[in-house]
């Protein structure tokens, strides 16, 4: 049993306002694998505080930026001796199959490395060339930290969620307060541990668990600076509304429901190994699932049977058994939503070629789905438009290149997508008429180098790369 009965606020553990514990379940088996104290607005005040304080006193932001490389250097180095631990932890929170929540730890370190390098190369500070040759004045471009972040994210992914925004925040001199879900105060908890050892200034970080009323009550902090939110698109809405109340600096990173375009030319082996991953990855509880399967009407049953032969082979299971695949959804009510959403693709007409509403066998104590595909499925459909967060599939015919672009576009989301094609040029032609931030080709992974975020409505602004440190900066201009 895993206990935090403190919370970590501004660089020290301390009390929390409400002494009762959490109790933190298995979705697995809703045994209780652990008790977390959760922050209340009173514990948002102190650690605003120690945030403002320390922004204001100048501790981290004047520290040169090399002395900020090397401290997240070695919070990374350290993340790296705990992956193992991490990876347990996240299993036992979330449900996330150990093969997903392990081989995530490869992606964190790449994550962290490509931040490190556009801190190491980042432009700080630069003299701008007069577009006057007889000009007599010059102008000295600065970046400087936005002041103090507001860092929240969800229960999905939380180490990549967490330090998509807190490295960033802290390479380029910010104070940062990040809120975590009550569902990973474990692993979460561990982060802190890890922070706490790097020994940064008083109030540069706090790291709190807590309920969405408390989320909100440190969004809308007169001395929060800049918000940076990952999660559902309503949270999103809401967040935004407040940011532009107060004019604070914000960047979200929301909903998707990408489109995965297959070509007439694509090996469908290739395809069908990489969806395994594309789609269903994080049993299906991710925003870059690729869950609307585009495929051309001359090859749409053979991608269809080739779908459901690879879903159905899938073994879902407990988490942390290396030979499941798919695990159990994170909660109660998350479960109950995607076995809806099975009940509505049914009623809406579509053809359900595996799975369904119905819970696997063998597994009715803990939050299970059966994986699901849908075939015959129409744009216009609920189960084709909106994100459902589980391994729920749904398969779209297109007639020709053009139907299956205007099929992908029309969504009111633009995270992600993929385009499989023999001929690489061809798929690339196609990614660039796809209103999505970040398009793959033929299943490669997400780099961490480019900028990743949405269009539309899945989001405002970019993380990774030098273009998310940019997020957590303002530009200042001296004239001389």
């Amino acid at each position: 049993m895993i206990t935090y009965d403190r919370l970590y606020v501004g660089g020290s553990w301390t009390d929390p306002t409400e002494p009762a514990l959490l109790e933190i379940l298995s979705p697995h088996d809703r045994s209780v694998i652990g008790r977390a104290a959760q922050a209340q607005p009173a514990d948002v005040d102190r650690a605003v505080a120690a945030a403002h304080t320390s922004f204001e006193n100048r501790v981290w932001r004047d520290i040169a930026p090399a002395e900020r490389i090397a401290v997240l250097r070695r919070f990374n180095e350290l993340r790296e001796e705990q992956a193992d631990r991490i990876a347990e932890l996240i299993t036992a929170e979330n449900g996330s199959a150990a093969w997903f929540t392990k081989a995530g730890q490869a992606g964190l370190t790449r994550q962290a490395n490509a931040y490190l390098a556009a801190a190491e190369h980042f432009d700080w500070e630069r003299t701008l060339t007069p577009s006057d040759p007889n000009a007599k004045v010059r102008s000295v471009v600065r970046r400087e930290p936005v002041g103090v972040v507001a860092a929240v994210i969800p229960w999905n992914s939380p180490f990549s969620s967490a330090t998509s925004k807190i490295l960033p925040a802290l390479l380029t001199g910010n104070s940062v307060v990040l809120k975590v879900s009550p569902e990973n105060s474990l692993s979460m908890g561990l982060l802190a541990e890890l922070v706490d050892r790097i020994c940064l200034p008083d109030g540069v970080i706090s790291v709190l668990p807590a309920e969405r009323d408390t989320s909100e009550y440190l969004i809308s902090h007169p001395r929060v600076d800049k918000i940076a939110f990952t999660g559902s698109t309503g949270a999103g809405r809401r967040i935004a509304a407040i940011a532009g109340e107060q004019l604070k600096r914000v960047s979200l990173e929301l909903r998707g429901k990408s489109a995965a375009v297959i070509l007439p030319d694509a090996d469908l082996t290739e395809v069908i190994d990489g969806l395994k991953f594309g789609s269903l990855l994080n049993n299906g509880e991710s925003c870059i699932a690729q869950a609307r399967i585009l495929a051309p009407k001359s090859r749409y049953e053979e991608v269809v049977t080739a779908l459901a032969a690879l879903v159905e082979s899938l073994p879902v299971g407990d988490p942390r058994d290396p030979d499941t695949f798919i695990g159990p959804m994170v909660r109660g009510d998350q479960q109950q939503r995607v076995r809806d959403y099975i009940e509505i693709g049914i009623g809406e007409g579509a053809r359900l070629v595996c799975g369904g509403p119905q819970l696997p066998p063998g597994l009715r104590d803990g939050f299970y789905v059966t994986p699901t595909v849908f075939a015959d499925v129409t744009p216009d459909m609920r189960i084709a438009r909106e994100e459902i967060f589980g391994p729920v599939l749904v398969v779209i015919a297109y007639d020709d290149i053009d139907d299956a672009i205007r099929i992908a576009n029309d969504s009111d989301y633009g995270l992600s997508g993929g385009v499989w094609s023999a001929d690489e040029a061809a798929a690339v032609a196609v990614a660039r008429r796809i209103r999505a931030g970040t398009v793959t080709i033929n299943g490669v992974p997400v780099g961490f180098d480019g900028p990743f975020g949405g269009f539309k409505a899945s989001g405002i602004g970019r993380e990774f790369g030098a273009v998310g440190l940019g997020q957590y900066t303002e530009y200042q201009t001296i004239t001389v």
